[in-house]
Formats: C-alpha cells, structure tokens, sequence
C-alpha cells in the first residue's frame, strides 16, 4: 500500500495552524486591557475631553482598565460613547498589544438658542447639544419667544444664510417675534431685516442680497434703519 505523504503533511499543516490560531486566541483572550487612548477627529470644536469620554468607557461600574479583554463588551461601550449629545460618530476598539482605542468625531453646531428656560445649541443635522463648560462656539445667536417645535424651522433660516457667503458674514443673529416672525441682526449697519415667517427663504434673500448690492454701491445702506421682506418679491425699506 503506497502511503500518500502529500496528504499526510497537508493534514499535519492544517492541525498544526488550528493549534498555533486557537493557543493565540486563547492566550490573547487573557490579556487585560493595558491603556485607553481617545482621539478626536480634527477640527475646531473642544467641546469634549479626554476625562469625560473615559467616564463613558464603564462596564460593570468600573474603568475596562486592566479588565480581561475577553469580557470587554465593545458594542455596548461604543452604544454608550454614540448616546452623548456631544458624539456625532464613534467607533471603540481594541489593539493587539491591549489598547482600548476610541475614536470620537463631534457634533458642530451651527446656532445657539436663548430661550426662557435656558439655552443650547443645534447642530448641521438639526439636533440639539448642550452647551460646554469647555469651549463656547461662535454661531449665530437665536432669541425670543421660542418653543420646542421651532427648532426644524430655525435650523432651516440659519441653514439658508449659512449658505450665502455674503449673509453668512453679514448676520449675526436671529429674534423670533409673538407673532412667528423672525428679524434679522446684521453685523455692518444698525438695520433691523424683517423676513417675516421662515418660508421663501431662496427668494427673500436674493432679493435682499441685491439691495445690499445696490445700496452699497450707492452709500446709501446707512439711510435706513430698517428692511422689509415680507411682502411679495419686495424689498421696502425705512429711512431713518
């Protein structure tokens, strides 16, 4: 009976890699977390530090500092990191060499509101943040008489001048009226922009930017004390 070599060394091959990867696995299961190591994807929002992202990273009611990694649940800390009102992207991971690694991308707000009962921020995807005891954003500031259901519709105005190189500069903030008007707050001239309710908004400001336009290149932008949107497709404006 001729002995098939060729197979015997491919079966002792496989047994010997099923061993090497299963010794690994197991002895790798054992290790315990040896750091934690929290990034943030550049850019300019501070809003989160280190120390409060590690207050995230619990299990059991303790740091997964020197805990197995075999008993590290990386779904539910990463579950756990994304519930922060400050966390637009997470992702929780662990490295050969026992490193929890966490990487954090941060909410960027766009306006903040000033109500009554206090005041917050809504970020680019409409939702709302909780200010920060770390950094304060230079955003475009909404007050007056505001309630929970206006914030899809603040978030579209402040959307619509972010989109306007020239207002994006030119506003500075926004008053909500009783009457669910807003007006305008410009940073060059004391003029008060009424644009009514919040709809039209393509229309209202290229009007508005043709004004400017033309008053600018007239000098005549300081005779007038207030702007008027509201009526169809008009621009009236108030002398002083």
């Amino acid at each position: 009976m001729k002995i098939n070599w060729d197979y015997i060394k491919g079966f002792l091959l496989l047994f010997l890699v099923v061993f090497l990867y299963s010794f690994s696995s197991q002895k790798n299961s054992i290790k315990k977390v040896q750091d934690i190591v929290v990034e943030f994807e550049e850019g300019d929002n501070l809003f989160m530090n280190h120390q409060m992202v590690n207050k995230l990273l619990i299990q059991n009611s303790t740091t997964i500092k020197n805990q197995a990694k075999s008993v590290i649940d990386l779904h539910k800390l990463e579950t756990n990191v994304l519930l922060h009102p400050m966390v637009e992207e997470a992702a929780v991971f662990l490295t050969i060499n026992g490193v929890l690694k966490t990487k954090i991308k941060q909410r960027t707000p766009i306006a903040r509101i000033v109500t009554e009962t206090g005041s917050y921020y809504i970020d680019k995807q409409s939702k709302k943040m909780p200010l920060s005891t770390n950094h304060s954003a230079r955003v475009l500031l909404v007050s007056g008489d505001i309630v929970e259901q206006d914030v899809h519709e603040i978030y579209d105005l402040v959307t619509a001048i972010l989109k306007d190189e020239f207002l994006k500069k030119q506003i500075i903030g926004i008053q909500k009226m009783k009457n669910q008007e807003y007006v305008l707050i410009t940073r060059i001239g004391d003029q008060e922009i009424f644009i009514g309710k919040a709809k039209n908004l393509k229309q209202k400001f290229k009007n508005l930017n043709s004004f400017y336009s033309k008053a600018m290149t007239d000098k005549t932008i300081d005779s007038y004390s207030a702007i008027n949107l509201k009526y169809n497709n008009q621009v009236v404006c108030t002398k002083k």
